[in-house]
């Protein structure tokens, strides 16, 4: 019972941060047309909240480890406010910026200190747990449109902000009744940072495949409503294309979670990342946007099954003690590849086209998909009920 409710509140605080970021995903075009910003400098917005992402899941996540996991997401939550706040009111290039940076801050410390939490909670059920977060990731970012779309039009741009921001507020007191385990002072690691980590091959391989996956998030977030409003869809199309490709991730996460831990996330994630490659290189090429969003069904029934694999391979080959700071490197280095994903995505469709925007990000996913593999060498296809995965030295180093 006290791991379901565990459970249950940080997926709750999980979902608020999807959210947020379903809003403003769904806003890019209003800030386009009411503001005037350009598709490059959207693009920008969208790319640097992966960015202080990356900088707070690598330099701060890791204090998780030491005593702090609740401290963190506590911290992470007001950031979160404080930059939804600034969505609401900014009304230029440079105000969204700074606010989603400050957005991005905000879920970079307190991500990796949820999924510690919930991990260590549940080692037994790491899979599914992994992938009930991911579920509730997903279900809240699919939220946004509903709620731009209830909101935005009768009380404002400010509006679907505004509400996720004393949302969260109002979560605040629930993680303080919730008990986390904490690391013993005696039991802390040495290091300060997660980087020693980067000594053990399957890891390097498991955030390789990581990296894949938010490359191809990055660059459909960023071209999504903007090549569907080119294409002369509607907007009823382009936000439904988004909450309906969300509906598999939360729906197929725990299934996929345990699938990954089943039958090994390195040959899970591979398969579900060439097939997202494919599916990513056919929307360069396809007619109109009706096609897309039908091809878009069929690529989120794979995502939902899948992606959750590069999170259950951190959390089988990184040691108990470990897993905020190695979460954190390895969404880190995500967030990074989200945002380069997001500024060259933007930038090439802008000035090449949809195709060459939509081929380079589907070559590059193959190619990351081809080193994860060579890192893992024979854990790629190692069942972790039958095998255990090489693990990484636990000997500190300075970091």
């Amino acid at each position: 019972m006290q791991h379901r409710r565990l459970l249950i509140t940080f997926g709750l605080l999980s979902g608020l941060f999807g959210a947020g970021y379903g809003v403003m995903f769904t806003m890019l075009d209003d800030f386009r047309d009411k503001y005037g910003i350009s598709a490059s400098a959207l693009g920008l917005i969208v790319a640097v909240g992966f960015f202080s992402s990356f900088f707070a899941q690598v330099f701060i996540a890791p204090r998780a480890d030491r005593g702090h996991a609740r401290q963190l997401v506590y911290l992470g939550m007001l950031f979160n406010v404080a930059g939804l706040m600034g969505m609401a009111f900014g009304h230029n290039a440079v105000l969204l910026m700074l606010a989603r940076i400050v957005m991005g801050i905000g879920a970079g410390m307190a991500g990796p200190a949820i999924r510690r939490i919930v991990i260590l909670a549940d080692p037994d059920h790491l899979g599914q747990n992994i992938g009930r977060l991911l579920a509730a990731d997903v279900a809240g970012f699919a939220a946004g449109p509903a709620i731009s779309a209830a909101l935005t039009k009768p009380f404002g741009i400010a509006a679907p902000f505004l509400v996720l921001a004393i949302a969260s507020i109002a979560c605040l007191p629930v993680i303080a009744r919730i008990h986390v385990d904490e690391t013993d002072a005696a039991d802390r690691p040495v290091t300060r940072f997660a980087f020693d980590l980067l000594r053990s091959r399957p890891y390097v391989g498991a955030i390789s495949l990581g990296a894949a996956v938010f490359l191809m998030v990055g660059t459909f977030d960023s071209l999504w409503v903007l090549v569907l409003s080119d294409l002369n869809t509607s907007d009823l199309i382009a936000n439904l294309g988004i909450t309906l490709f969300a509906v598999p991730l939360a729906v197929l996460g725990p299934f996929g979670g345990r699938l990954a831990q089943r039958l090994g996330p390195f040959r899970v994630g591979s398969v579900g990342l060439l097939v997202g490659a494919a599916m990513m290189f056919s929307y360069g090429r396809l007619p109109s946007g009706i096609a897309m969003f039908s091809v878009a069904m069929f690529h989120a029934v794979n995502d939902g099954v899948t992606v959750s694999a590069s999170g259950v391979a951190v959390g089988l080959v990184a040691p108990a003690d470990r897993q905020a700071g190695a979460q954190g490197l390895m969404g880190g280095v995500q967030t990074l590849a989200g945002g380069l994903a997001a500024i060259v995505a933007s930038s090439l469709y802008q000035r090449s086209g949809r195709a060459t925007a939509y081929t380079t990000c589907a070559v590059a996913m193959a190619v990351l998909v081809a080193f994860g593999l060579a890192c893992a060498g024979r854990n790629w296809a190692t069942k972790p009920a039958d095998e255990t995965l090489d693990t990484p030295s636990a000997t500190p180093v300075p970091g």
